[in-house]
Parts: structure tokens; C-alpha cells; sequence
């Protein structure tokens, strides 16, 4: 199952990204007021273009068929000049935790489910759960659709 990554901005200019399943699941949360600004908390929320390649070499070039894997970038809290390291993280800990909420955890039966699921053998659904690197290498061979989820650091550890 792919995510849709969306920047979004609330009525007050604060800008934030939302992982969602589909436009459709974007759109139902934000009509049911799921939605809110993690700065302010109110629910006027819209998407916004992605500020990451605007005026860069990068909108000239052809997309990767496959994305890899991404590394922790450190630079993603300069990505908007408000946003500190602190804020960074909680945001990411808030999109970790969506995709928790909306995930049927499979444990260390995660290679096995996620074949299934691409072979059409067990119905479509999010799954979450562990794979060793040569699992999530083997799976990612196969074409199937997977993203390893960081472990981020507590508030505790960012203090």
C-alpha cells in the first residue's frame, strides 16, 4: 500500500505534512475535521505545494522508478525557517503514530503478510510489524511497496 505524503497549511500559515492512504482519505478527514494544525490546533486545513524542490535542479530531472529508502536527513528541520528540531521531531512522531493508528500489526509475521497481500492471497489492508534487513531488501526485490519507520528519540532524550 502506497502513502501520499501532502504539505499542509492551516488558516494561520503554519505548515505541516499529513501521510495519507489516498486523496479520498485526505479529503474524508478533512471534511470530518480530523485534520488539525499541530502548532494551533484548528481544523481550516489545505494542501500547499512541497516547498522541497522549488527553484532546484531536482524539478528538471526524471523521477526514480523506485525510490530507495530514505536515510534520516538532519536537514529536514531547516526545511522551513520556523521549524526547530524539536517541533521536527514531534511531527514526525505524529505521522509515525497515524500510521500506527490506521495499521494492523503483524509482528515478525511482516515478510510473510506483505507477500500475501502483494500476491493477493490475503486481503488488502496496512500492516506494520518487524523484518530484518534482508527481509525488507528481499520484499522491496519483489516490488512490494514497504517503508521502514524510524525510532525516534523521546522528548526526554531531545532535552
Amino acid at each position: 500500500m502506497a502513502i501520499i505524503i501532502y504539505d499542509l497549511e492551516c488558516e494561520y500559515s503554519h505548515r505541516f505534512e499529513g501521510w495519507f492512504r489516498s486523496n479520498d482519505d485526505f479529503d474524508d478527514q478533512r471534511e470530518r475535521k480530523l485534520l488539525t494544525c499541530p502548532e494551533c490546533g484548528t481544523s481550516a486545513i489545505r494542501k500547499v505545494p512541497s516547498r522541497i524542490n522549488i527553484g532546484s535542479k531536482a524539478t528538471t530531472q526524471p523521477a526514480q522508478a523506485e525510490p530507495k529508502v530514505a536515510e534520516p536527513q538532519p536537514a529536514i528541520a531547516n526545511r522551513a525557517n520556523s521549524v526547530d528540531v524539536a517541533t521536527a521531531f514531534v511531527m514526525a512522531r505524529q505521522a509515525i503514530q497515524a500510521l500506527i493508528n490506521h495499521s494492523e500489526d503483524v509482528g515478525d509475521r511482516f515478510a510473510e503478510e506483505a507477500r500475501k497481500i502483494h500476491y493477493e492471497e490475503a486481503p488488502v489492508r496496512a500492516i506494520r510489524g518487524q523484518a530484518s534487513p534482508e527481509e525488507f531488501e528481499e520484499l522491496r526485490d519483489e516490488g512490494i511497496e514497504i517503508i521502514a519507520l524510524p525510532i525516534l528519540p523521546s522528548e526526554e532524550e531531545l532535552n
